[in-house]
């Protein structure tokens, strides 16, 4: 092998090689015409036929398959909610919670100044005693009415004896006209205070409701005083303010606030048993039916998914609850499609998220409706 070297315009040596060139590739042989004719004469109508069959096969499957499941993200967690409100008047004075502690059924949530209650419940208790007292006075009272009528029987009867016996005096030319006025005046007295005492009898009788020998405790008058005493302790109780069941605290409020029989005072939402609150259009209703399942997913968590069933089933619209229902018997009516809630129960495991009442959600009901290819025939 030789070798030829050659200075350049720089003057270095470069070593040029004599090796030959290798040969240029040769030429694609051209497709015959007849080729491409017949690859075109079996592309073109699978093109035309095959690829519409395809996407009307797969129209049909996915209509026949889609009926199954309707799905709404009109959907949101909901919980039990309760306004606290005092059941008394009174000043708070103490404030047990912070603003949303975690509370048992039962815990006391504030209190108020119970010193006018307490006040209220003496007066009761008291009042109570007394009237206890003046019903076995007037049983007491009867008996003295009883025995004041069997007095005065016993003096209408000797008057009528002395009465007699003046008439027949009177009759005989023995005694006096002045001794018989006498004897009559003193049988009328007779007659007078017996009747009189029969009537306070017989008013100490209705005092008694009837019966002489009522017990204490049966008598109307005892049983009103006992419910205002019963009244005055479940007022004073009722200062105490506790939570109706579990839950999470909110708005608490401020000590020193007055607050009024009835009014707001704070809220509590329960922080179990949520459930999910779903508003579908009236038109995936043909097939959904309680005691279906539920797949539920909450925006705050996407990648977890809760199974839920439907529990039931609204009776009307949400727009019949409407403070302003619609008013469709107009010329310019537009229908709307509506919407309807549905309750779903969630099924809630210890290790699942934390949920809030509120929640954005996305539902999807399992019908169990299969559609078929008939259906989409018309009539």
């Amino acid at each position: 092998m030789s070798e030829i070297r050659k200075i350049g315009a720089e003057g270095r040596v470069a070593p040029v090689t004599d090796f030959p060139a290798a040969p240029p590739p040769a030429p694609a042989a051209p497709t015959p015409p007849l080729a491409k004719k017949e690859r075109g004469r079996y592309t073109r109508p699978l093109l035309l036929f095959g690829l519409p069959l395809l996407v009307v096969l797969y129209s049909c499957y996915a209509y026949v398959h889609a009926g199954r499941f309707v799905d709404t993200n009109n959907a949101y967690v909901k919980a039990d909610k309760a306004i606290i409100a005092a059941e008394v008047t009174g000043k708070i004075v103490e404030v047990a919670v912070k603003e949303n502690d975690r509370v048992e059924r039962g815990q006391l949530l504030f209190r108020l100044d119970d010193t006018p209650y307490k006040f209220a419940l003496d007066r009761a208790g008291a009042a109570l005693t007394q009237t206890a007292q003046d019903i076995a006075a007037m049983k007491l009272q009867y008996r003295q009415a009883l025995a004041e009528i069997e007095l005065a029987q016993n003096n209408v009867a000797y008057a009528r004896v002395t009465y007699d016996r003046q008439v027949g005096l009177v009759e005989r030319k023995i005694g006096s006209i002045s001794d018989l006025d006498d004897a009559k005046h003193a049988l009328d007295t007779a007659l007078k205070q017996q009747e009189l005492a029969s009537q306070r009898a017989a008013k100490i009788l209705v005092d008694l409701n009837g019966n002489a020998d009522v017990d204490v405790e049966a008598h109307p008058r005892y049983q009103q005083a006992k419910s205002d005493r019963d009244q005055a302790a479940l007022d004073l109780e009722r200062t105490n303010v506790v939570a109706p069941f579990s839950g999470i605290a909110s708005k608490k409020p401020e000590i020193g606030t007055y607050v009024e029989r009835g009014s707001a005072v704070m809220s509590l939402v329960s922080d179990g048993d949520m459930w999910i609150e779903a508003n579908f259009k009236e038109t995936d209703l043909t097939y959904l039916r309680p005691n279906q399942r539920v797949e539920v997913r909450i925006d705050t968590y996407p990648g977890f998914e809760w199974q839920g069933t439907v529990q039931s089933v609204s009776e009307a619209t949400g727009s019949e609850f409407a403070l302003l229902p619609a008013q469709n018997a107009t010329g310019n009516w537009v229908k709307v499609v509506q919407r309807v809630a549905v309750r779903i129960t969630l099924h809630q495991g210890s290790d699942d998220p934390p949920l809030r009442s509120g929640m954005s959600a996305t539902v999807t009901v399992d019908t169990g409706h299969t559609r078929t290819v008939r259906d989409l025939l018309p009539g």
